[in-house]
């Protein structure tokens, strides 16, 4: 008689993924997460988390600051992954947590670039990494909201841009520059073909969120979920484990971006997120209200947009220098 297999309960990390995908968490905080919850067991020589509390958390926590010389974002986002870790897999309520100091981000100015060193710098950049950025310009769209962006999400018709799933898990509404309408057109055309060709060939499969594949099982083969800017090789997703292709890589835009800066002579330390900070400032520089400029950048709270403010130098700080006065 064959013995019956032994139940297994799944690996910590595989707990700790499971949780993240039920929570609809990204791919990018997943991986980081179980980076951090690896790095932590690790640290305290593969000692179980549930055997540990809030010294070794603390002394971990001092260790990417001091000796490590992590940046306060990159050490509370070692804490973030630490703290699902207690609160969602292991559902231990650890309210001395609470009390661990998260490291405070320095108030620094964003680098903003003049509405001269903008054109200067997108006329260093064509083909379709100069497109997706001078839509990142053009819309205030953070660039992982503009290469998510699908072809549903654009209205030729009303000159809008939907950015879906934003910081926060939330909807927005931003403008299409109208001097981008007609190549957006002409680039939807060579995508769609590209995406004829793959469904020819049998994939064509794009990510859909929020289990809508199964609500609409041939939705993730439709024109109007694909992404306006797909990468330009297939790959396979990490989750399904199936061929299709995805948008286009970041990190490449960032890439393309260093270089046309460089080209462009500028001394700035300049991004693709430069430009989303560019973008609100030119608004107010414009006479648009600080309310607009918030919605359009999808802010939670008007303080995070008053920054630009004192970028602009108002506020009650457009104080004439003594030495310019006459």
């Amino acid at each position: 008689m064959q013995t019956p297999p032994v139940f297994q309960p799944p690996k910590l990390l595989d707990q700790l993924r499971h949780q993240i995908r039920r929570l609809h968490y990204s791919i990018r905080t997943e991986d980081a997460y179980v980076y951090w919850v690896r790095f932590f067991i690790r640290f305290h020589g593969l000692c179980h988390p549930r055997e540990m509390g809030a010294s070794e958390v603390e002394t971990f926590l001092t260790h990417l600051a001091v000796e490590r010389k992590v940046s306060a974002s990159t050490q509370n986002q070692a804490l973030s992954g630490i703290l699902f870790l207690y609160r969602e897999v292991l559902k231990i309520d650890l309210p001395w947590l609470d009390n661990v100091v998260k490291a405070k981000r320095p108030q620094r100015m964003p680098v903003v670039l003049t509405r001269e060193e903008v054109q200067a710098v997108l006329s260093h950049l064509d083909g379709t990494s100069g497109l997706i950025l001078r839509l990142a310009y053009g819309t205030g769209m953070r660039i992982l909201e503009t290469v998510r962006v699908r072809v549903k999400d654009i209205d030729f018709a009303r000159n809008e841009v939907m950015v879906r799933d934003g910081k926060g898990f939330k909807d927005r509404v931003t403008m299409l520059p109208v001097s981008l309408t007609v190549p957006l057109r002409e680039h939807l055309v060579r995508v769609r073909a590209l995406h004829t060709r793959d469904i020819e060939m049998g994939f064509g499969r794009v990510y859909l969120p929020f289990a809508l594949e199964r609500k609409y099982p041939s939705a993730d083969r439709d024109w109007a979920w694909q992404y306006v800017f797909p990468s330009q090789r297939r790959s396979v997703d990490p989750r399904s484990g199936r061929e299709g292709r995805h948008h286009a890589d970041p990190q490449a835009l960032q890439r393309h971006m260093r270089r046309a800066v460089r080209d462009s002579g500028i001394t700035k330390l300049a991004t693709p997120h430069t430009l989303r900070h560019s973008f609100a400032t030119h608004l107010l520089e414009g006479g648009y209200d600080i309310r607009t400029v918030q919605e359009l950048l999808g802010h939670s709270d008007v303080k995070t947009t008053m920054i630009y403010t004192h970028v602009l130098n108002k506020g009650g700080r457009g104080v004439v220098s003594p030495l310019d006065a006459r």
